[in-house]
């Protein structure tokens, strides 16, 4: 079942969504196979410190984060993947590695690729190793409020 904190802030703002069970699986690449979703459909979560500060980088699972166009998009100095020594404790709801990308939750900044918006639905992951939430982009947009830049 999807953390709690999570399933209630989703009810409470009465979006439509489907929870979906899966295989135990690591990587969004994993998730996209098992399910035969594409990789582009699925939000990977990716932890970042962005001159010094965590925030999430949400992005397609078939990309990867380019540094310099992220850096540039959002004018900072640095930008580098948190390793999970450092973020460990702040999903506390959620497997390790697992967590949803909806930092307004866990009090982090949200920024999210301008591919994301290319597809009506994304799945993402709700906070274990095997499941994942299905929902319309529009609601995550509404809901978390992301800021949508270029950074694959």
């Amino acid at each position: 079942m999807p953390a709690k904190k999570l399933k209630e802030f989703l009810d409470s703002n009465a979006v439509k969504y489907v929870k979906l069970t899966h295989s135990t699986a690591y990587t969004a690449h994993e998730i996209a196979q098992s399910l035969h979703i594409s990789g582009r459909k699925i939000a990977k979560t990716v932890i970042v410190l962005i001159d010094g500060k965590m925030a999430m980088a949400v992005l397609p699972a078939n990309r990867s984060v380019n540094f310099d166009h992220f850096r540039n998009a959002v004018g900072a100095n640095k930008i580098e993947i948190a390793t999970e020594a450092q973020f460990k404790g702040m999903f506390p709801d959620c497997e390790l590695g697992a967590m949803p990308p909806f930092g307004n939750l866990y009090g982090m900044e949200v920024y999210a690729d301008e591919h994301l918006t290319d597809d009506d639905e994304i799945f993402f992951n709700a906070c274990t190793h095997s499941e994942l939430i299905e929902m319309s982009y529009l609601d995550f947009e509404k809901l978390v409020k992301p800021k949508v830049v270029k950074m694959t």
